[in-house]
């Protein structure tokens, strides 16, 4: 029998902003290796949540653990994760190469070769002077999934990575994410269109008013 390895696990996670509570004791485990999809409207709770695993947010009761080990307590963020939540920002006087070269020296991982493979893979040229500023939503958002695998991530968290893109875009998303799956990589995606996370993802959970449920 295989032994299932959770990569994310939350522990009846609730947190309330005043007096509107917007996850409610939510407990789920993400089997590592594996694209999980949420899926719900804007306002249901997905970025909330994603803001606690990633160790944004703490939830105000419950616990939340990536690779085993408690977010806030045993570490303050998870040490190999990367991330689009809400609208990727870039400084748009710098190319997107530029931009992500400046994201890579704060750790110091990767250097010049694996920024512009990173580029290539989603499409965009990593010698191109263009601003971000000029960027299109798509080509941002494009940067921003760039800027998110660069680092090759055990773990890579994705707020809406489909806004912006067009059909050929979206598919080439999905090609990336599933080579990802297939090197063992854990991946979150919430979106909006069910024809995508039907397609892309090994299970699919359901957001609503701040409560999670799994229908795949």
């Amino acid at each position: 029998m295989r032994l299932v390895k959770s990569a994310v696990r939350l522990e009846k996670v609730s947190k309330s902003f005043k007096k509107e509570k917007v996850l409610k004791n939510i407990s789920h485990s993400f089997e590592q290796g594996k694209i999980h999809g949420i899926m719900g409207f804007n306002g249901s709770g997905k970025t909330v949540m994603f803001k606690c695993i990633c160790g944004f947010l703490k939830p105000d009761k419950g616990a939340v653990y990536v690779q085993d080990r408690r977010i806030g307590r045993d570490i303050d963020f998870p040490e190999s994760v990367g991330m689009i939540i809400e609208s990727p920002g870039f400084l748009p006087h710098l190319s997107g190469y530029a931009n992500l070269k400046r994201l890579a020296d704060i750790r110091k991982k990767i250097g010049e070769e694996e920024i512009r493979e990173a580029m290539a893979q989603v499409g965009l040229d990593p010698f191109s002077k263009k601003k971000t500023g000029q960027y299109s939503l798509g080509m941002r958002e494009r940067l921003g999934i760039a800027q998110a695998i660069m680092e090759d991530p055990a773990l890579l968290v994705l707020d809406e990575p489909f806004n912006g893109l067009d059909k050929r875009g979206a598919e080439e998303v999905c090609c990336l994410l599933d080579g990802l799956r297939k090197r063992e990589r854990t991946i979150l995606v919430a979106a909006h269109n069910m024809l995508e996370i039907e397609y892309l993802c090994d299970t699919v959970c359901e957001m609503d008013a701040g409560v999670l449920t799994q229908v795949k």
